[in-house]
């Protein structure tokens, strides 16, 4: 059996895929709404040793407006903490400006475990260089689906090109769990407020020592603005819902002592989803579409170990891989429709369509046929069986490739017949290219027994109506020849 002169859509659907799917897993390494759902659906606790010291409405209400508070009161509270034996102090209130009591201060604020937050805009702090303590950047990761989930090590100075320490990264760190500068997004896993209550303590009472040293003993506190109400202060949780910033600062600094969740990198997303579409490409069929609905699933799992899996991508890699496939069986049914699967040449239907196709413009583009077909195959048939007719047909459909031009397409017309549209072909032109098939075609022969090709043409003229009009033409001449080559014979 002849190949098709067309190639294989299906030597092209598995790379192809694959390019796909490497696509997607460059412009989807993250699934953020995945794992903003993952992550509500399955909240963490803060870790055991970090405590949160909110600045709440009864502290407002005591001391008043908290840009008008003196700054001992963060020393008093400072104090406190360290005589219970606080491990870490990280106050999370921006102190840029300066004030005349910060060179009195400066003992407070150059402990070492005391780690201060700087603005985003100096990250450095500018503030009294009487302090000595640990400065980190009070930033985290712009909000992506309904609020911030991320946050990291370290963020960008503006102006420069050196990367300022974040302010959870710097708590760690003074915690004793350094963790490299960089960019690269850490996820901030979500906490119910009920249990940040639980592991929350009123800043008025740390002030006034109304607190169990027992409780503070080798904890990482975080001191931040909890009070409703304080414009500015808030951020939108994973949730939507808004939360004080510090909330998430110190699930951040929990995340950095705890194990964090590690994201499946790049390079290993491409390759689950390129492994992913050739998987769904062999099987074939609609498996594609367990395959998705299974990298769904195996994300829970990946997630309660602490590993995130970019689930939707690969998901879609499998989807991908199932479209093409579908595609690829429709174009086999279509070509199996239209083609003839001895020579895979276009059948009698495509023929037709070809023809009605360029009809509409054949006055401006002639175009010309040619019916060829064999006259022993009957007597062939008859000595050496059916299959001396297709190895004649073979043989004469290679001829025919050989002989066609580029611009020309040859079709199966029939059992025993093949059709050649000749583009851009007139009347005139045609006898030439006829007489030349003749020569080409006049040296057959299948063992022992000669073969004659039998040739009518037509071309499109203004006797020519109809596409039907044209094959008759066709058909009349090829009879025609017969008939000539018959009594030919005879009268010798």
């Amino acid at each position: 059996m002849l190949r098709s002169p067309e190639p294989s859509l299906r030597r092209l659907t598995l790379p192809l895929a694959v390019a796909l799917s490497l696509g997607l897993a460059v412009a989807l390494p993250q699934n953020i709404r995945l794992e903003n759902a993952l992550n509500r659906a399955f909240p963490q606790h803060l870790h055991p040793s970090t405590l949160l010291v909110g600045i709440d409405d009864a502290s407002l209400h005591d001391y008043g407006r908290i840009e008008l508070w003196p700054r001992e009161l963060y020393a008093a509270a400072l104090k406190t903490l360290t005589d219970a034996g606080a491990k870490v102090i990280g106050l999370d209130v921006l102190l840029s400006d300066p004030s005349r009591d910060d060179a009195a201060l400066s003992s407070s604020f150059s402990r070492p475990n005391v780690v201060l937050a700087t603005d985003p805009s100096d990250p450095f702090g500018t503030f009294s260089t009487a302090w000595r303590a640990t400065k980190g950047v009070s930033a985290l990761n712009p909000p992506k689906a309904l609020g911030i989930s991320e946050f990291q090590t370290a963020y960008p100075a503006l102006n420069t090109s050196q990367l300022a320490p974040s302010f959870a990264r710097q708590v760690a760190a003074v915690a004793g769990t350094p963790w490299p500068l960089n960019t690269t997004p850490h996820l901030i896993p979500y906490v119910k407020p009920e249990a940040m209550q639980n592991a929350s303590l009123s800043f008025r009472d740390v002030v006034n020592g109304n607190v169990r040293y027992g409780d503070l003993q080798n904890r990482v506190v975080v001191i931040g603005m909890t009070a409703s109400g304080v414009s500015g202060m808030s951020v939108p949780d994973i949730d939507g819902r808004p939360v004080a910033g510090v909330y998430l600062q110190a699930r951040a600094v929990s995340a950095l002592l705890s194990k964090p969740f590690v994201r499946v990198p790049l390079w290993l997303t491409a390759l689950l989803c390129a492994l992913t579409a050739a998987l769904v490409i062999r099987a074939r069929q609609l498996w594609g579409f367990v395959v998705a609905s299974l990298a769904l699933l195996v994300s829970v799992p990946f997630w309660m170990a602490g590993i995130i899996l970019p689930a939707v991508t690969i998901s879609l890699a499998a989807i991908v891989a199932t479209g093409l496939v579908a595609f690829e069986r429709w174009w086999t049914l279509r070509k199996i429709g239209m083609q003839d699967p001895v020579s895979g040449f276009g059948n009698r239907l495509a023929f037709t369509r070809a023809v009605e196709h360029r009809w509409p413009s054949r006055h401006a583009r002639p175009f010309s046929l040619i019916l060829v077909d064999i006259d022993e195959l009957r007597r062939l048939n008859d000595r050496y069986g059916r299959s001396s007719t297709e190895e004649v047909m073979r043989d004469l459909s290679e001829r025919l490739q050989k002989l066609k031009r580029r611009s020309d397409v040859v079709f199966r017309w029939g059992p025993e017949e093949f059709a050649v549209l000749l583009d851009q072909t007139s009347a005139r032109e045609l006898p030439d290219l006829v007489a030349f098939y003749q020569q080409q075609l006049a040296g057959m022969s299948y063992r022992d027994q000669a073969l004659t090709a039998n040739i009518g043409a037509a071309a499109t003229n203004s006797d020519i109506q109809t596409p039907t009009d044209l094959m008759e033409d066709a058909s009349r001449n090829r009879y025609r020849m017969k008939y000539q080559r018959g009594q030919q014979l005879f009268d010798d």
